[in-house]
């Protein structure tokens, strides 16, 4: 019962950090001077350079849906899988796509945040940051988090049609389904709540994402085996709070849509 006492203590002691880091970096964003030239390179790093693994992961798994799913349908009464463009699409645009973009980016991105902050706290410069008279939240958290909060709706939307592409790709080759019957379905099926939720959880998990691995950089300690711990920290805790909120915003969104 101690243990469970403590434990619980311990999450909401953590809980109420991250909020309380989540208020600094709100507040700071307001503040001059705004450093533009950080932002774009985060901008860059975050956004751009992520299309090529996102885009890769997301074609192939909208492939194995629509192959799987394809293929199921065409069992259980043959000539279903002419519905295999809309299938894809819903589960694509509403889970697929946001959440594994949301996974990759905790892996990519969330590990490289907290292993670049992680070492400027061991080496002491974010405390010559200080000394500089420039505050270590506007200068490190805020560009991120504005990057992440961009670029990971931004990487969504790509991954959707991308992950519809995949789809598409196999209805044609393996499941002798037009373009134009693929696209139909699409259209016909698909409404626009199931594209822009996806677009809204992902705005979320972009602040999870950069909140939580900012966060665990800024507490580093114990020099090179410290940052090692943050990184694994990080990319842990990113992609479970991904997954366990990603249910709560499926659950609210149901019952608004």
């Amino acid at each position: 019962m101690n243990s469970f006492l403590k434990g619980t203590m311990h999450f909401f002691e953590e809980f109420g950090q991250y909020a309380i880091f989540f208020k600094e970096t709100i507040r700071w964003i307001f503040k001059t001077p705004f450093d533009f030239r950080n932002l774009m390179h985060n901008l860059l790093e975050i956004g751009y350079k992520s299309i090529p693994v996102t885009s890769i992961t997301i074609f192939f798994t909208g492939m194995v849906m629509a192959l799987q799913i394809g293929n199921a349908m065409e069992a259980q009464m043959p000539g279903s899988s002419i519905y295999i463009g809309s299938a894809v699409t819903i589960a694509m645009f509403r889970e697929l796509a946001p959440v594994l973009t949301a996974l990759l980016l905790a892996g990519r991105v969330g590990s490289a945040i907290a292993a670049q902050i992680g070492t400027m706290k061991v080496t002491e410069q974010i405390d010559a940051l200080i000394t500089l008279s420039a505050n270590p939240v506007q200068y490190l958290s805020v560009p991120r988090f504005l990057s992440c909060i961009i670029m990971t709706p931004a990487l969504t939307v790509i991954s959707d049609f991308v992950g519809v592409s995949g789809g598409a790709f196999i209805g044609y080759f393996a499941l002798d389904i037009s373009l134009e019957q693929y696209l139909t379905n699409v259209i016909k099926y698909t409404s626009s709540m199931d594209f822009l939720s996806g677009i809204i959880k992902s705005f979320f998990f972009g602040i999870e994402i950069s909140i939580i691995a900012t966060f665990e950089g800024f507490k580093t300690t114990g020099g090179a085996e410290g940052v090692g711990k943050s990184t694994i920290t990080a990319v842990v805790k990113s992609s479970m709070v991904i997954l366990i909120s990603d249910y709560f915003f499926t659950y609210i969104l149901q019952m608004v849509g």
